[in-house]
């Protein structure tokens, strides 16, 4: 889950305020002798949009400013007035109409000269410098007011390409804010510039987006700042090995796969050639067999050569079955990949000792038919040169069940 991160803590905000009233403290001991001034604050005020902010203004020496006329105005509107008093009493129809109802004194202070200003739920138009002005005195002072807003990025994982793409977005910001991409050990990532739209309410929005690679800690964070207003929001989001599943991780499994799926078809070929080829082969020699009065394989033999042979299909569809599933497997990640590896291996292994097991009977067979066409050599040697022809035929099948035998072990 990301991790969202406040970049003002409360202890950074009690600093600032306690900075900002060392400030006016040291502006209250260097006021001259005689008539008072109007002091405060030599830095912007920042304000967060919807918050309330005081904008201090000061009498020194402090003078009782209850019976004074006061005014607060912003020189760039129209009426120009925020906050007037008179006699004690608020002026409403002076102000300028967005301010009705938001601005106050602090009524409890004007005995000891502080005139300032309470703007309640501050709004982004309340940006501007504000000038406070005591007509008697013929004093005046500004203040510059700054308005922010700050909220906390969001990342998502872009699953559309072969790649791993970061995006990061942050809405809500003012003034316009800056975007930055750090690894795990806080380093800064490569990316393009960051795009920034701003908004009809006026706020920023700002996105980013960036190409990581598997890492140490596949830690990334999205960092949104703002110095101004003094305000910094970020977003981690920690990936798994598995998304870095890259393309040459991709095109290892289709070759493995591909390879896998070859190594299956020549087997399967070879073994069926084979069988076809055995069964041809049979039968020539029953046929030879029964021209020379020789008596062929018993019925028996046939019924137990029929149930090895249909045992050895058998177990060659388990081990295709076996084989077709594994491969579906293949893609699921780098592990089961690896296992497939091996199992293909496994198979292979095992199909060259079935095909050594098939070949031994082969090559049992052919022995027996030798030992048949030696005894027939011995019986036709005194019969007519038609039984000669007939031992020359045997004699052309053994030597074809020989090159089948060949043929099988080259293969392997």
């Amino acid at each position: 889950m990301p991790h969202l991160k406040d970049g003002l803590s409360f202890k950074s905000r009690l600093s600032v305020l306690v900075f900002h009233h060392t400030v006016v403290a040291l502006l209250l001991t260097n006021t001259c002798a005689g008539e008072s001034q109007l002091i405060g604050p030599l830095q912007p005020i920042v304000a967060m949009i919807g918050h309330d902010v005081i904008l201090p203004c000061q009498l020194d020496p402090a003078e009782d400013a209850t019976v004074m006329t006061v005014e607060w105005a912003r020189p760039d509107l129209e009426p120009r007035f925020v906050h007037v008093l008179h006699d004690g009493l608020e002026l409403d129809e002076k102000k300028y109409h967005l301010y009705m109802g938001r601005t106050s004194l602090l009524n409890n202070q004007l005995m000891y000269g502080d005139v300032s200003l309470k703007l309640a739920t501050v709004k982004l138009s309340d940006e501007g410098k504000y000038k406070c002005f005591i007509p008697t005195l013929s004093k005046e002072m500004l203040i510059d007011l700054v308005v922010g807003a700050a909220s906390s990025p969001v990342l998502t994982i872009n699953k559309d390409t072969s790649a791993v793409v970061l995006d990061c977005e942050s809405k809500g910001w003012h003034p316009k804010p800056e975007l930055f991409w750090l690894d795990g050990e806080g380093n800064l990532l490569p990316a393009g510039a960051p795009e920034t739209v701003r908004g009809p309410d006026g706020l920023y929005t700002v996105s980013s987006r960036v190409t990581v690679e598997k890492s140490h800690s596949n830690s990334y964070t999205c960092r949104v700042q703002q110095h101004k207003i003094q305000q910094t929001r970020e977003t981690q989001i920690h990936l798994e090995d598995g998304v870095f599943m890259n393309k040459s991780n991709c095109s290892a499994a289709n070759i493995t796969t591909g390879l896998a799926v070859v190594l299956l078809c020549v087997v399967v070929v070879v073994f069926f050639v084979y069988f076809w080829r055995t069964n041809k082969l049979e039968t020539q020699q029953r046929e030879e067999l029964n021209n020379l009065g020789e008596e062929g394989p018993t019925e028996e033999e046939r019924e137990r050569q029929k149930l090895m042979a249909e045992k050895e299909r058998e177990e060659l569809e388990k081990q295709l079955t076996k084989l077709e599933s594994e491969l579906k497997e293949v893609k699921k990640n780098e592990e089961t990949e690896k296992k497939l590896k091996e199992d293909a291996e496994k198979m292979k292994d095992e199909y060259k000792e079935l095909l050594r097991k098939t070949n031994l009977v082969l090559k049992n067979r052919g022995s027996e038919l030798e030992i048949r066409l030696t005894s027939t050599q011995k019986k036709t040697m005194k019969s007519s040169e038609k039984k000669d022809g007939k031992v020359k035929a045997v004699a052309e099948a053994l030597k074809e069940t020989n090159a089948v035998f060949d043929e099988v072990q080259r293969k392997f």
